[in-house]
């Protein structure tokens, strides 16, 4: 899967966190697939064609309960020093393996409390270049069920942020 590194100089509280390639929908996108196409092409200097795109996996929600579309397109085999990042966006890109994100020593987990109760626990990947956690790892964990339906097992629900 490919991700990238959010540029420490964006404004706003995910900076500098692990994200994929996305942002707002513009007025001239026709839908989320050609919102996200226009995303990677702006922030990593890809052009995905649309007929490599594979799907839409369902909606998660942010903590401001703002709609996330993921939407999974294949790019083939891909050195991410070949691509050339918006550096006002983007501080790195990197990837990782369906097989180190399927090891389980590379799998945890984050519990969240809130007033000194437990709330909700979010997947987390370690052990590569960089921790993906949030929203990213509940992406990752979506597209790892459907990658690989039997090599991956989740080990919690998060229904607070798959469902409206």
């Amino acid at each position: 899967l490919l991700y990238t590194l959010r540029s420490r100089r964006l404004a706003g509280r995910h900076k500098g966190d692990v994200s994929f390639p996305g942002g707002k929908c513009d007025p001239a996108d026709q839908d989320v697939v050609h919102t996200a196409l226009r995303e990677t092409r702006e922030e990593l200097g890809l052009a995905v064609p649309e007929e490599h795109v594979w799907g839409i996996l369902r909606p998660v929600y942010d903590q401001q309960k703002s709609t996330v579309v993921p939407v999974l397109a294949g790019v083939g085999p891909l050195d991410p020093q070949s691509l050339t990042p918006n550096p006002e966006e983007v501080d790195e890109v990197f990837a990782l393996p369906l097989a180190h994100l399927l090891q389980m020593q590379n799998q945890g987990y984050t519990h969240f409390c809130k007033g000194g109760h437990f709330c909700y626990t979010l997947p987390v990947f370690l052990h590569g270049p960089h921790r993906v956690w949030g929203l990213t790892a509940i992406i990752t964990e979506f597209t790892l069920q459907l990658l690989a339906p039997g090599a991956y097992q989740p080990r919690l629900a998060i229904p607070e942020l798959s469902s409206g």
